[in-house]
């Protein structure tokens, strides 16, 4: 195995730093971060020391490192590599209350975290699915906080849902971060995620993208090409359109048209 890094700083809100890294013996020492650190291994296992207790982060959860915390990091098993992907994020992702905890439990358990970082890493890919990501981060933040500091917070507000989709709608063809939705709307950011998903039952991005692609298949059955269709529905270009319009409907807007 030949050691391989890739990083670099998406336009993304809260995400200072993407990591891609495969290592064939290399072992981090001690250390610390300002930011909160979201490890997940592709291939191998890792065996780490946060603040001098032994933990272990294997392809089957997803590793929560605090910032300011003490930690080193090495393959756990001998003879072998590991290929991991990180997230750094803002030191304020969470609350201070969750330091203590992710420092106790820095594993996140469940099907929903793992597929939640996926999701976020396969949205951080194009620069075009942005808002995905946004999101993405969002909807983790939620799934860390209620492992790690439980709340009372009432789940449901149907006026701001409805809210945020009015904006969604009439500003389906711009692009724009839920940070500044937030700010307009008088939310925080991952309450508004939070409540549009459960009161519509999707997530703000997979709405929006749901939107715009109902828009490209009416373009498309009008007689617009697919790049025209692509720039009137609000995607990036027609390689953004043909991804998400061929993951929701099956079919590239070229391949549909002509049908």
């Amino acid at each position: 195995m030949v050691d391989v890094i890739r990083a670099w700083h998406p336009a993304v809100p809260q995400v200072q730093e993407v990591l891609h890294a495969r290592f064939d013996r290399h072992a981090y020492p001690a250390h610390t971060h300002d930011s909160w650190t979201v490890l997940l291994i592709d291939d191998g296992a890792v065996t780490y020391d946060l603040d001098r207790h032994d933990h272990l982060a294997t392809p089957a959860a997803v590793t929560l490192l605090p910032p300011q915390v003490p930690h080193d990091g090495r393959s756990a098993l001998a003879d072998q590599g590991f290929r991991k992907r990180v997230l750094y994020l803002d030191a304020d992702w969470l609350p201070p209350t969750a330091v203590d905890a992710a420092t106790d439990s820095p594993t996140l358990l469940g099907p929903d975290a793992l597929s939640t970082v996926n999701d976020v890493h396969s949205a951080l890919a194009d620069p075009a699915d942005a808002f995905a990501a946004e999101c993405g981060v969002l909807t983790l933040r939620e799934i860390a906080k209620s492992g790690l500091t439980p709340s009372s917070e009432a789940a449901s507000d149907a006026p701001l849902a409805r809210r945020l989709r009015e904006m969604l709608d009439d500003r389906l063809l711009e692009s724009f971060t839920i940070a500044e939705a937030a700010a307009e709307l008088g939310a925080h950011r991952s309450h508004l995620v939070r409540v549009f998903t459960r009161n519509f039952g999707i997530a703000p991005h997979r709405y929006v993208i749901g939107r715009r692609v109902d828009r490209a298949r009416r373009l498309l059955l009008a007689g617009h090409s697919p790049a025209e269709a692509a720039v009137e529905s609000g995607f990036h270009d027609q390689a953004h359109l043909t991804r998400h319009f061929r993951s929701t409907l099956g079919a590239t807007p070229g391949i549909f048209s002509r049908r």
